[in-house]
Formats: structure tokens, sequence, C-alpha cells
């Protein structure tokens, strides 16, 4: 391995960001690949039982540590500061400020996570109030053991910024695979010598180790970027940490928003029939691959070139008008026919990646109805990053924290009615409202798009993605999807997970072909930067 250069590498403002797309979906590729591979682990050892239920709130809770404290508010209040800073050539100020944020979130998740260990009880019941009996006391007891792993993943988020400011994307996104693969081998390792309760305190303690290993994968990388980083106190005085913490409380609190509505839909999902809570989960795992691979893959890459343009005001909208314009455009070329896939084919999907052991078609099916219902805010939840990531890179995280109150009100109320009041209109099994939920989400999450695309009009102009052109994305991936599910038909027999590898590639397949021939430009650009991939990495050493 070559030594690292003695000077930083320059980050020019204006730097095409296809390329540094294209290496943090390589990065999220993995770690998403090894997520779904835990996740088809956990299927076959413990289904949609109570023992999933359990393993999948217990997770959930703590998450809300990483996830509030983690990435979406580091990108939101100190990413933008640190790369205007590195733009500026004033690394040692950058690296300042990184060790206050840092030392900040050290004595936060101190603070937090001995809380979480006590509180443990109580938040289960806050959160997943229909369990009970030993559901509720496995729950806890995995609360307990995740709550301290959680606190080192979220130093593992300060360790991204810092690398996604300097433009090392593919580490930063590539390091959960460890994570993944250490809950994987305490789940094959004590499989057989445990029971289904064991077994599930025993994947805890696996993610706690996987917690440290995550981070220390990136830790002598982002050392080795901030060279004058040191122990500091937490300067509270400095103009550009306080303009850190003072983005944080908003983005803190929009982040929370977010995670509330999650959190809600769990806590719904709760009082539904079992197994609705572990239903919901594996469909979010599938729901957020695309949202991870493709919308955060794009906001990501676009934040710190966003927050590092410079120059008058109109110069700067003018940036931003473009940056985003395209990044929206490559967005909905990615993710309409993720959802078309979903709502579609969304049994053939889920059954290969799940259906085996406890897991058979009966939750194959179950599972597709949360996966259908959540393609309708698919487009919705990675555009929405967008426009937020703009604002965030205006300094201005108040907007995105008020749309987010919106949608977090609007989604309850429909989530609640489609939940507990349509199977009842329908005449269906009550179990069928958990797909509700998502769906509620979706809608919500329609109006909390068009709410920041309007705000910001005056400050960067109208930036859509045009009618045309979304039209013809979603007919070509209409077709694609009815000629794949007729050859799935004309194929029964392959088992799901090779059935599904071979209709979902001829389904891609379709589609790339459809769009190149009806002229898309995104289509040529990406496969154009496929192309360019596979040649760095024949010609790679």
């Amino acid at each position: 391995m070559a030594a690292a250069p003695e000077e930083p590498t320059p980050l020019p403002a204006r730097a095409p960001s296809g390329r540094w797309a294209l290496l943090v979906g390589a990065g999220i590729l993995l770690s998403r690949l090894a997520g779904l591979l835990r996740e088809r682990v956990v299927a076959h050892y413990f289904g949609n039982s109570g023992v999933a239920d359990a393993l999948r709130a217990a997770f959930r809770i703590p998450n809300l540590l990483q996830n509030l404290f983690g990435e979406g508010v580091l990108s939101a209040s100190f990413i933008p500061v640190y790369a205007r800073l590195l733009a500026g050539d004033d690394e040692a100020e950058a690296d300042r400020v990184a060790g206050s944020v840092g030392a900040a979130l050290a004595l936060a998740m101190a603070i937090a996570v001995a809380a979480g260990v006590t509180l443990a009880p109580w938040l289960v019941d806050l959160v997943a109030p229909g369990f009970g009996g030993l559901r509720r006391e496995l729950t806890v007891s995995m609360v307990r053991i995740l709550f301290p792993g959680v606190g080192l993943l979220v130093l593992s988020a300060w360790c991204l910024g810092i690398l996604n400011s300097h433009r090392r994307f593919f580490l930063s996104y590539a390091a959960p695979v460890v994570w993944n693969l250490v809950i994987v081998a305490a789940l094959v390792a004590f499989a057989g010598r445990r029971d289904a309760e064991g077994l599930a305190l025993a994947a805890a303690w696996g993610a706690v180790v996987g917690s440290a290993a995550q981070l220390a994968v990136q830790l002598p990388t982002t050392l080795r970027l901030a060279r004058n980083l040191r122990p500091a106190n937490i300067a509270f005085r400095d103009p550009e940490v306080g303009t850190v913490f003072r983005n944080f409380v908003p983005a803190f609190v929009s982040r929370g928003v977010v995670q509330i509505s999650a959190y809600v839909d769990q806590l719904l999902a709760s009082l539904l029939p079992i197994g609705a809570v572990a239903a919901l989960g594996y469909a979010q795992t599938l729901y957020t691959l695309p949202v991870s691979l493709f919308g955060m893959a794009i906001s990501a890459a676009e934040l710190p070139a966003m927050s590092s343009a410079i120059g008058a005001e109109p110069e700067i909208a003018r940036q931003l008008y473009d940056r985003l314009h395209a990044a929206l455009r490559r967005v909905a070329f990615l993710i309409i026919p993720s959802a078309v896939a979903f709502a579609a084919l969304g049994d053939v999907v889920t059954a290969a990646i799940y259906q085996t052991g406890r897991f058979g078609r009966g939750d194959v099916l179950y599972v597709w109805s949360l996966l259908a219902a959540s393609a309708v805010g698919l487009l919705a939840s990675t555009l929405g990053r967008l426009y937020a990531s703009t604002w965030y890179a205006l300094r201005d995280a108040s907007r995105p924290l008020r749309f987010a109150l919106v949608r977090l009100a609007f989604g309850t109320l429909l989530g609640i009615v489609l939940a507990f009041r349509a199977p009842a209109w329908l005449g269906v099994n009550p179990r069928w409202g958990a797909a509700g939920l998502p769906l509620g989400s979706g809608l919500a999450g329609w109006l909390e798009v068009s709410l920041l695309r309007h705000s910001l009009v005056p400050r960067v102009g109208r930036v859509e993605i045009g009618i045309g052109f979304a039209c013809r994305l979603w007919a070509v991936a209409l077709v694609a999807a009815a000629a794949a599910r007729c050859a799935q038909l004309a194929a029964p027999s392959l088992p799901p997970l090779f059935g599904g590898i071979a209709m979902l590639a001829l389904y891609g397949v379709l589609y790339f072909a459809g769009t190149s021939l009806l002229g898309v430009h995104e289509s040529h650009v990406f496969l154009r930067g496929l192309q360019a991939a596979a040649a760095r990495w024949r010609g790679s050493p």
C-alpha cells in the first residue's frame, strides 16, 4: 500500500459528484449485501415468531441514539462547517472543530448509554406496549446488551463525517460490513447450542463486538486525515463550533421526528397480532436498500460538494441549482424502478432474500404486502433527502425540521386509520393492517417533499425532475416488470433465491435497455460509469 501523501487532497468546490456517488454506492452496496445476509440468517433461525419480534424491537430501541446523534445529524450540522473550512484551506481550524464535536459526542454517549441500560424496561414499554411476558423480558435483556455498542457506532458516525469531508466515501460506508458479519458469525456459532431466546442474546452480544470492530476499521484513516486532531475541550465559544451546535439542535430534532415516525410504526405494529413487528422490520430492510444505495449515495456525495460552494450569493444559488437538478434526476432514474419492483415483484424479492428455514410462503406474502405499501413513498423519501441536504448546505436546518413535524403528524394519523380501521372496512384479517403503516408514512412523505421543494424556490429556484422525464421512467419500469413476471411464470420451478436473481436481472436489463432506447441521458451516464469503474478495477494491481 502506498504511503499517505504529506499534503491533503485538494477539495475543488465544483468537482463532479458522480464519481463520489459511485464510491458511496459501492460502499453502501457491500454494507447492504452484508445486511441482507444477516437478515436472511435471522429469518432462517427465527422466522416471524415472537422471538423475532423481540429481536427486531430490541435492535430498534437503542438504534434511536445512533440515528439521532449519528450520520443524519452530523451530515446536517458538522459536515457543512468542516467541509467549508477544508475548502478554504483552514485545516487546523477544521480539525479543532472536529475535536470539539468528537468530545461532545463522547460525553453525550456516555450519559445516554448509562441512561439506556438503566431505563431499558421503561423504554420497551414505551415503544412496544403490546409486548408482554417472555417477549418483553427478552427485549429488555437485549436492549441492555446493545446500548454500549450503539455508543461506539455514534463515534463511528463521527469518523464518517471526517472521511466524507475528505472524500473518503468508500471506507466510511463499507465499514458496517464488519458489524453485520460479526452478528452473522455469532448466530451461526451458537445455533444448535442455545434455544431461540439464547440465540437472540448471542446476536445482541455479536452486535456489540461488531460495533467496536466497525469503529476500529475507520479510526486509523480518520486520524491520518485529521492530522491536527487533538483531545479537545468542547469549545462552545468558537464561532465555527458554535455553528455546528446551533445547527445540531434543529437537525437533531428533525432527525428525531423521522425516527419517531419509525418508532410510532413499531409501536402500532406491536398492538397488531404476533409477527407484525418482525414483518415490518423485514420489509424495512428491503425498503431501505435502494434508499441507502441510491438516495443516500447521491445525497451524501452532494452535501460536501454543495457545502463547499463559494462565491457571491447568485453564484452559490446557481451551483446549488445545477447540482440539485442533476441529483434529482439521477435519484429518480434509480428509485422509480425500485418502487415498481417492490410493488409488482415484491413476492419474488422477499422470497429470494428470506424464504428459508422457519420463513415460509405465508410469511413471504405478508412481508410483500408491507413492501408494496412502502413503495408508495420510496421516491418521496429519497427526493426529500436531497432537498433537505440543500437546506443543510445553506446552513439552515430549521426548514427541514418544520416540514418533518408536518410529515410526522400527518403520517401518524394516516397510519392509525389505515392500520386499525381499514381492515374492518375491507373485511380482511387485522394482521394485514400492518401494511397501512408504511402506506401512511409514504403518503406523508410526499407532502414533506412538496413543502421542501416549494421552500427552496426563493433561494435556488424551482428544481424538479420534470413530468415527461418521470413518465418515461415509470412506463419503462412497468413494461419491464410485466415482462419479468411473464418470464417467472414460465419457469415456476426455480428455487426462490436463483429464481429471484434471474428475474430481477432480467428486469434490470430490460429497464436499462428501454431507457437507453428512449434517449434517457442518465441511463447512458450510469452505464458509462459502470464501464469506467470496471476498467479501473481490471487495471488496478
